[in-house]
């Protein structure tokens, strides 16, 4: 299945294209996919501790949340990272999940 490609965002690592998406997985939680923009195969699946969507609930009180924004720099890093540990994204495979608890 590919992303949407209205919610979706390019990204160039190296000579590669990928898409990825960021979207509100559970309260406290982002995922962020990635998958090769060209070649639909394996996916990675980040779940990264932020609070940011529940910003405009919680205002004024916002002092002791869990900020975390997703920078494309960072999107890089984890790029090179999963590609390093032998994420294949241009092969079928099932998708790969993280956990990430601290900063990126």
């Amino acid at each position: 299945m590919t992303m949407n490609k209205k919610s979706s965002r390019e990204i160039t690592v190296g000579e590669e294209r990928y898409t990825y998406v960021i979207s509100p997985a559970a309260k406290g939680l982002l995922a962020l996919t990635i998958e090769h923009e060209e070649v639909k195969g394996q996916k990675i699946r980040l779940y990264i501790k932020s609070e940011i969507n529940e910003f405009w609930v919680e205002f004024p009180y916002v002092e002791d949340l869990n900020l975390k924004l997703i920078k494309p720099s960072e999107i890089s890093l984890i790029i090179e990272e999963a590609l390093f540990r032998g994420w294949t994204p241009k092969n079928k495979g099932p998708m790969i999940t993280y956990n990430i608890d601290e900063n990126i």
